[in-house]
């Protein structure tokens, strides 16, 4: 623990003269380095992955900074494709198992971009064939209690292809 509390003082250390624009840069660069690459065995979504209904491909980066740049790289241009980015912000790139429909639109509103009735949207993509979101639990027994969804295959397939469509030396 030592060590690492040394490293994190001496990044602080070479950052503090950097100006924003400069230690975005930074961070960005030491993100591609060093983050670890995933295999086909602990990629989400794979039998060996805990996060079976995450599934993605090792290919596309995953090094975004904020949703901002995820939601700018991917510029979704319906609301159902806002939502299945930020849901692909907080599931993939945050690696959450599972997220609220609160915290998405939460971001959606930061954004600029809130959905008029976060419910029905995910209800929607729940509804498609295939299926883009699935509701793994529900928080509480009362009929307001806070429902958890995951994205599935087909929806994380759904965010890569704008964020390939955005940037086609990715392909």
């Amino acid at each position: 623990m030592d060590s690492e509390i040394e490293a994190m003082s001496q990044i602080a250390k070479a950052l503090e003269p950097l100006d924003a624009d400069a230690t975005r840069r930074v961070l960005k660069w030491a993100i591609e380095r060093f983050q670890p690459r995933q295999t086909a065995a602990t990629a989400p979504g794979s039998e060996a992955s805990p996060q079976a209904g995450a599934a993605a491909t090792a290919a596309t980066p995953r090094n975004y900074l904020s949703v901002h740049e995820l939601f700018d790289k991917a510029a979704p241009e319906t609301g159902l494709e806002k939502i299945l980015v930020v849901a692909y912000w907080h599931q993939v790139v945050q690696g959450l198992a599972d997220w609220d429909s609160q915290s998405i639109n939460t971001d959606l509103k930061h954004l600029g971009h809130p959905s008029g009735n976060i419910t029905r949207d995910l209800d929607t993509l729940i509804s498609r064939s295939p299926r883009q979101v699935m509701q793994t639990r529900k928080q509480g027994t009362t009929k307001q209690a806070r429902k958890l969804y995951t994205l599935t295959r087909e929806g994380i397939k759904s965010v890569e292809a704008l964020l390939l469509k955005s940037d086609p030396l990715l392909s």
